[in-house]
């Protein structure tokens, strides 16, 4: 068993696998959590890691999550909240059943996974990295609840730094724009023009290389050629 481990929600594809990923080539042992049991039993085996089929937009699952975790690793050094949904739509005309969706997955699971593994963090001094999006810093018409929620995750992300930084544990919201992942493929632009999967975990890798006496509460990554953002 490796001396540090980490939980992954959204684990089994896209930005969240490719932290997966960057996380075992460090020596994590690692967790991965997805509402689809095949597709994440099968990012596990990839890695060796345990495997938790899990929805955190159900608040039983985001306590499971975190406990089958600890029972297992009984730490946790890094926590990754990835799982996101994002649901094109007007305000004028989003229906409840959308909005519902994206703030229970966006931000309500991902406060509920994080509260839960908070005495886990504070034991070891770990780091909560929050994936948001350029969508919370900017107007995007279309998108606005997705926009709205993230803009949620990053003010979650500063009031975590401040409540936790006497326990030593730090939060980073990553901020990207259009990624090269399946949530983003409606936007018409090519593999070559959208930022990578990795490109986020290599963000990971450095927070992982800072002294403790550093945070980074804030990363936005920009595409080239994007000169307003990723507005849609």
């Amino acid at each position: 068993m490796a001396d540090r481990a980490a939980l992954v929600t959204g684990g089994s594809s896209g930005i969240g696998l490719a932290i997966a990923r960057l996380l075992h080539e460090e020596g994590f042992d690692l967790t991965l959590v997805s509402r689809t049991a095949e597709k994440v039993e099968a990012a596990a085996a990839e890695l060796g890691a345990a495997a938790i089929a899990a929805n955190v937009a159900d608040p039983e699952d985001c306590a499971r999550a975190v406990a089958e975790h600890r029972e297992r690793f009984g730490r946790l050094d890094v926590l990754v909240n990835s799982a996101g949904v994002g649901i094109g739509g007007m305000v004028a005309d989003l229906d409840l059943k959308k909005l519902d969706l994206q703030l229970d997955i966006n931000l309500r699971g991902l406060f509920l996974v994080t509260q839960a593994a908070i005495p886990l963090l504070r034991e070891s001094r770990g780091w909560i990295v929050n994936l948001a999006s350029i969508a919370g810093t900017l107007p995007t018409p279309g998108l606005a609840t997705y926009g709205a929620t993230k803009a949620a995750v990053i003010s979650l992300t500063r009031s975590l730094n401040a409540e936790l930084d006497a326990d030593g544990v730090r939060a980073i919201a990553i901020c990207p724009g259009f990624v090269d992942t399946p949530m983003a493929q409606w936007s018409g632009l090519g593999q070559d023009e959208m930022i990578r999967p990795e490109d986020c975990a290599e963000i990971v890798r450095m927070c992982l290389r800072l002294s403790p006496a550093a945070r980074i509460p804030q990363v936005v990554v920009e595409r080239m050629g994007s000169t307003n953002g990723d507005v849609p």
